[in-house]
């Protein structure tokens, strides 16, 4: 019975600190939006009927974005994988290439109806002012996922890359 116990108090923290790690980054990520959009909102001059519709089609659009992406990162795993191994499938590449291929397409056409939407009520300065600042945003935020891939890769333990065989 102790030892039930002492098992229990050992795995309770974990479920409980992956669920801290889950609401503190959604806390980033709406704190994240929240400056976004005053940022936006001052660099672009918009009203508040402005910002309430873009910040309503961002929302929209990044909703549809999403799933894409989770498949996206799928379908690259599965490629990787696919790749390592000892004599990769060739149909099985071939259909993991077509499939991301066509996902980017779908990527591709949610950010053109998304630009198309925009139009409707942001001014033409307003709405290039608006991509440029995106454009930087998404290069900044990749610039910091590859710093946090590259500091968890120099990590050791079981969520570092210490011990990891290095990416072909």
């Amino acid at each position: 019975m102790k030892r039930l116990l002492f098992i229990a108090l050992i795995a309770l923290p974990l479920p409980l600190a992956a669920q801290e790690e889950a609401d503190s980054a959604q806390l980033l990520r709406s704190q994240i939006r929240q400056r976004w959009t005053a940022h936006v909102r001052s660099t672009l001059g918009l009203d508040d009927d402005q910002t309430a519709r873009l910040q309503t089609t961002e929302q929209n659009f990044e909703g549809q974005r999403q799933p894409i992406r989770v498949r996206q990162r799928e379908i690259s795993r599965a490629l990787s994988s696919e790749l390592a191994s000892g004599t990769p499938n060739q149909d099985r590449v071939k259909q993991l290439i077509n499939e991301r291929q066509e996902n980017q397409l779908k990527l591709q056409q949610l950010n053109r109806d998304e630009d198309r939407e925009m139009q409707a009520y942001l001014t033409p300065v307003q709405h290039a002012r608006y991509q440029e600042e995106r454009r930087r945003f998404q290069e900044r935020v990749a610039e910091v996922v590859r710093q946090r891939r590259e500091q968890r890769r120099q990590m050791p333990g079981p969520h570092g890359g210490a011990g990891k065989r290095p990416p072909h």
